[in-house]
C-alpha cells in the first residue's frame, strides 16, 4: 500500500458519504449551508488525523478488552481541542454546527477508521488514510452544502449567484432537502462507479 493509494481511497473509491454511507447524522443535519459543510467536514478531519495518529502509535500496547474505551478517549480529546478552538475562535460557526460538534465522538467514520485501519497499520498509512477519508468526507458535505444553499437561498458560501429574483425553493434548506440532495449523489456516485 502507498500513502497516495490510501489518500484517494477515501475521496473517490471508499468515500464515506457517498460509498460507504457513514456519518449521516452530521451530512443531513449541518449541510444547510456550504460554509457549515465546509466546517464540519474540517472539523472531523482534524479528529480523524490526528486520532489515527495517536491510535497507530499505541496499537501495540493498548490490550484487546480495552481497546474500544482507549480509542474513545483519544477520540474525544480531540474532539475536545475542535470544540474549545470553535468556541474561542469561530462563535458563529460554532453556535450553527451546534450539538454535532461534540457528536464527532461518536461519528462511526472516526470510530470506524481508527479500529478497522489505525489500529492496524503504520503511523504513515493512517495518516493518509485519514487525511483522506477526511477529505471525502469534507467533500461530500461542502458538495450537498453547496447544492441545498444554491437551491435553497440562491447562493453559496453567502454569495449570491441566482439574483434577486430567484425564488428560493425552501425545502432544500428543511430535512427533506437533505434527504432529496443525498439520494441524487449517492446515485450519482453509483452510477459514475459502476461505468
Amino acid at each position: 500500500m502507498s500513502f497516495s493509494k490510501e489518500f484517494i481511497k477515501g475521496i473517490w473509491r471508499e468515500n464515506p458519504v457517498f460509498i460507504l454511507v457513514l456519518g449521516m447524522c452530521p451530512v443531513l443535519a449541518v449541510t444547510t449551508s456550504a460554509a457549515n459543510g465546509l466546517a464540519m467536514g474540517l472539523a472531523a478531519t482534524f479528529v480523524l488525523l490526528c486520532s489515527n495518529m495517536v491510535i497507530a502509535v499505541i496499537r501495540s500496547i493498548v490490550p484487546d478488552r480495552v481497546r474500544i474505551p482507549v480509542f474513545i478517549v483519544v477520540i474525544a480529546s480531540f474532539v475536545t481541542v475542535v470544540d474549545l478552538v470553535m468556541s474561542g475562535y469561530f462563535r458563529s460557526l460554532h453556535h450553527s454546527l451546534g450539538l454535532f460538534i461534540p457528536l464527532i465522538v461518536v461519528n462511526c467514520i472516526i470510530l470506524g477508521r481508527a479500529e478497522a485501519f489505525a489500529s492496524k497499520n503504520s503511523i504513515f498509512l493512517s495518516i493518509a488514510d485519514g487525511l483522506g477519508m477526511g477529505a471525502g468526507f469534507t467533500l461530500a458535505l461542502v458538495i450537498l452544502g453547496s447544492i441545498r444553499e444554491l437551491f435553497g437561498n440562491g447562493s453559496i458560501f453567502s454569495y449570491q449567484l441566482l439574483g434577486s429574483g430567484y425564488e428560493p425553493i425552501l425545502v432544500m434548506i428543511l430535512p427533506p432537502g437533505a434527504f432529496l440532495t443525498l439520494g441524487i449523489l449517492t446515485g450519482v456516485f453509483a452510477a459514475i462507479e459502476k461505468k
